[in-house]
């Protein structure tokens, strides 16, 4: 298994154009790395191999992603009760990340949907789940960048 500190260089850039662009083609990342396309295609399917890409996704283009309402969700929750938490907001398709933290809070949510009208849903949905002692919920009104 490849450990972050197993990393070089040519690994870092790799993936930093992968995030840009995923569906970048082989040839085109070799040119930008200069190294050969066999080469970039095998340091691929090593770091998916070890895990390091554990798979690829879609970033929303601006024009959609501007229409989307965001939210962060903190959610207080019975420790008992986390993992089973944890599976049944993982069901609900408005929530795109859930992390654990400190402080306060036990979890975060982050929320996206289209109006405010089914993020109110969703919250009232996350506030009656098995397990959540309490919320507090704020609306996004701009992402300034994203990774």
């Amino acid at each position: 298994m490849i450990e972050m500190t197993d990393l070089d260089t040519t690994d870092r850039q790799l993936l930093a154009l992968l995030r840009g662009n995923a569906r970048e083609p082989v040839a085109a990342l070799a040119r930008k790395l200069d190294l050969a396309r066999s080469t970039v295609q095998e340091r691929i399917a090593r770091l998916e191999r070890a895990g390091v890409i554990a798979g690829y996704t879609i970033r929303a283009g601006e024009d959609y992603a501007g229409r989307q309402i965001l939210a962060h969700v903190m959610i207080s929750v019975d420790p008992k009760m986390a993992a089973p938490l944890t599976a049944d907001l993982k069901k609900m398709p408005e929530v795109r990340s859930l992390s654990a933290i400190s402080g306060t809070y036990d979890m975060m949510a982050g929320l996206a949907a289209e109006t405010t009208a089914e993020i109110d849903t969703v919250l009232d949905a996350i506030g009656h789940l098995k397990g959540v002692q309490k919320t507090m919920s704020s609306i996004v009104l701009s992402v300034k960048f994203e990774r």
